[in-house]
């Protein structure tokens, strides 16, 4: 029997866009955006940035002295960080109102760098759940099964009683690994449909 529901935050909670943000700095300057792009896009920056083994303030500095070309953009781009997210994925706020309604309790498991908190202090949504486990707090990422395990261990939960969502297959992999059921998320409407179709249930107004 399913009790708890865990969501993933960027794609799932909330939504972002780096492009407009890196439209704002570049502008017109592709082929520099496109350059910026190999080194903040890869996917060892951005694990680096979920992991933060160092803090997020350091990991730009040290980014900054490997790659000085890009120092004012970096610079840029710190101070704006938290403006690639753009706002809460829609119904899901009102979906969540609905299933803690309905008794599940839920939970977030999250990539993401301490600039987390500052997103979570805007949106409303994180106010609804009830325990949340983010890598940069933890120094383990996502899919590694040891974050899954965490919040199991910390919220003592029972795999097999979990139901968790994320944009990303890999992810979704890594849940299943320890036991949970998981589903690939793509929108509110096709998550909504996933879990009364699993576990017959109803959950439209």
């Amino acid at each position: 029997m399913i009790k708890n529901l865990i969501f993933d935050f960027g794609k799932v909670l909330v939504d972002y866009d780096f492009q407009h943000v890196l439209n704002r700095y570049f502008k017109e300057d592709k082929e520099s955006e496109r350059k910026f792009c190999d080194i903040f896009m890869s996917k060892e920056f951005i694990d680096a940035c979920d992991r933060e083994l160092i803090p997020f303030e350091e990991l730009i500095k040290e980014t900054q002295r490997a790659h000085p070309y890009f120092h004012d953009a970096l610079d840029f781009f710190y101070d704006n960080y938290t403006e690639y997210v753009t706002n809460e994925i829609e119904g899901m706020k009102e979906l969540l109102v609905t299933l803690k309604k309905m008794g599940f309790k839920l939970y977030g498991l999250s990539n993401w760098c301490s600039a987390v908190h500052e997103i979570m202090r805007r949106y409303d949504i994180f106010d609804l759940l009830d325990g949340r486990v983010v890598s940069c707090e933890e120094q383990v990422i996502k899919p590694e099964t040891e974050i899954y395990m965490r919040l199991c261990k910390r919220f003592g939960l029972i795999p097999s009683e979990c139901l968790f969502t994320d944009d990303k297959i890999e992810n979704i992999r890594g849940a299943e690994s320890i036991g949970m059921n998981a589903v690939l998320f793509t929108s509110t409407k096709q998550y909504v449909n996933d879990i009364e179709n699993l576990y017959n249930i109803s959950v439209r107004k």
